[in-house]
């Protein structure tokens, strides 16, 4: 079974509208590429980004859920969307942009992995092309395991998220849905979804090769650290 396989109906309802992240990554081209036409999205899940990014993109998508997938077809029927893994899609094509946000990168568990993903991504951008991308610092993720269980309440049901951090770089993220059915009849929908946290400088490192740093902010839109809460990032592939 996939990832988000059972939380894909729930994962709008819980996460809200990512209009402010789509407004900073149109923020985002408009200064580091202006004139794109095309958007690749990793990991684009129920399609709330590319959706988002308006009409003026020939958008496509990537994504390892077909559950996640049946949502963003719905959504963005205009989209291209392929079924498949960010660390070793082919598409045949290359992109103005290439996009991973909402820490989708750091569902990519091995560090070996994160570096596929980068070669995939130097591979379907064209020459000058950028790529913008967010991840959970180590710091982060660290400051989760150490939090009691999250609970949040959505249309008669319950979220209840527990994050365990391995004192390392690895968290698990135990997800629960306790969906009303009728009365106070609920069913549970039951997840672990693993994200692995890397240093800021390793990432940066492995980066180096290849592309050239643009931009690089915390959500407070100061230089990031391995303590801040987020971390964004742009870079151009250099040509």
């Amino acid at each position: 079974m996939s990832a988000y396989a059972t939380f894909a109906r729930f994962y709008d309802l819980v996460n809200g509208d990512p209009e402010a992240r789509s407004r900073q990554i149109l923020e985002n081209i408009g200064r580091h590429r202006p004139g794109s036409t095309s958007v690749l999205e990793l990991g684009c899940g129920t399609g709330a980004i590319l959706a988002g990014l308006g009409s003026g993109f020939a958008v496509t998508g990537l994504d390892l859920s077909p559950e996640m997938l049946d949502y963003a077809t719905r959504r963005c029927p205009s989209a291209h969307l392929h079924l498949g893994d960010m660390t070793s899609f082919s598409l045949s094509e290359k992109f103005d942009v290439v996009l991973c946000v909402f820490d989708t990168l750091n569902h990519v568990e091995t560090f070996e992995g994160w570096q596929s993903v980068f070669e995939a991504v130097r591979e379907h951008l064209h020459a000058d092309g950028i790529f913008i991308f967010d991840v959970n610092t180590v710091g982060r993720l660290r400051q989760l395991g150490e939090m009691a269980p999250w609970v949040h309440h959505f249309d008669e049901n319950t979220l209840i998220m527990d994050v365990e951090f391995d004192g390392h770089n690895m968290s698990q993220w135990d997800i629960r849905v306790f969906e009303q059915q009728y009365g106070n009849h609920f069913v549970l929908y039951h997840e672990t979804i693993p994200e692995l946290g890397v240093p800021l400088a390793q990432i940066r490192e492995a980066l180096d090769p290849h592309f050239d740093l643009l931009e690089q902010t915390d959500p407070g839109g100061f230089e990031p650290t391995d303590e801040s809460s987020r971390a964004y990032f742009v870079y151009q592939l250099r040509s």
